[in-house]
């Protein structure tokens, strides 16, 4: 399949997790292949597990107000402004069992506790969380970090849906959604057993390649006149994470 021209392309990028160096990479790349302007939709899960989630915030933060991005929230946006905020006594340890360690540590600081933690993040990147769109879309489809409740319209696609969802999302047939759906957050599952590859189905895209730990952040190319999955992807690869995830066995 022709790619589309540049200028008209959509680049959606998957989960990113503190890799900057990926982000970067992977900005390049659009950048050579759009030969100009290119929008550009991530799919949420900027923080938490790799190094340089303080950078990653930063880097899309300014390219949102240069309206040359459109960042989604994820799950991991979600957690983290209700382990600093408060929302949930118990978050705030859920939160660094869960790579807040790491995110906080790109902010220069240790974790320790929640009131030391808030002190060093910058309230204006968790105002820029909160703000995050749970979805948007093109004329053929639907772009979200998790996924969405099958069979329920769009328009009342709930917040953990959007940002949680994962087995019922997964094994839902193309007929339980309108639109060809894009997404991240599951880099495995029992029919995605390589993490670094992405899952390419005929009613949805997961572009999640486990980056943090597999080196390799996915970007799809999607041509506004095509209907369907991407009609390319580019990639974005650095050094892997001492460890890799491994395929779940088959139950």
């Amino acid at each position: 399949m022709p790619s589309p021209r540049a200028s008209s392309a959509l680049y959606a990028i998957g989960d990113i997790h503190g890799r900057i160096d990926l982000l970067d990479l992977a900005l390049e790349a659009i950048a050579a292949h759009a030969r100009g302007y290119a929008r550009i939709v991530t799919l949420g899960d900027y923080v938490d597990r790799g190094p340089g989630s303080r950078r990653v915030v930063e880097r899309l933060m300014a390219l949102g107000a240069a309206g040359a991005c459109l960042c989604l929230k994820g799950n991991h946006e979600a957690l983290m402004l209700d382990s600093l905020w408060g929302r949930d006594a118990r978050a705030f340890d859920h939160w660094l069992a869960n790579g807040g360690g790491e995110t906080l540590a790109s902010y220069g600081a240790r974790a320790e506790d929640r009131k030391s933690a808030l002190a060093v993040v910058p309230e204006a990147h968790l105002r820029w969380m909160e703000r995050l769109p749970l979805t948007t879309a093109d004329a053929h489809r639907v772009y979200v970090h998790a996924g969405l409740a099958p069979g329920v319209p769009l328009e009342n696609q709930g917040e953990a849906a959007c940002l949680w969802i994962r087995e019922a999302f997964l094994r839902a047939g193309p007929g339980e959604f309108s639109a060809h759906v894009v997404h991240g957050h599951t880099p495995l599952w029992a029919e995605k057993r390589d993490a670094a590859r992405p899952e390419r189905l005929s009613h949805r895209t997961n572009l999640d390649t486990g980056a943090f730990a597999t080196g390799v952040l996915s970007v799809g190319v999607f041509d506004p006149a095509t209907p369907g999955g991407p009609v390319e992807i580019l990639e974005a690869r650095g050094p892997p994470a001492a460890w890799i995830p491994r395929a779940p066995r088959r139950t």
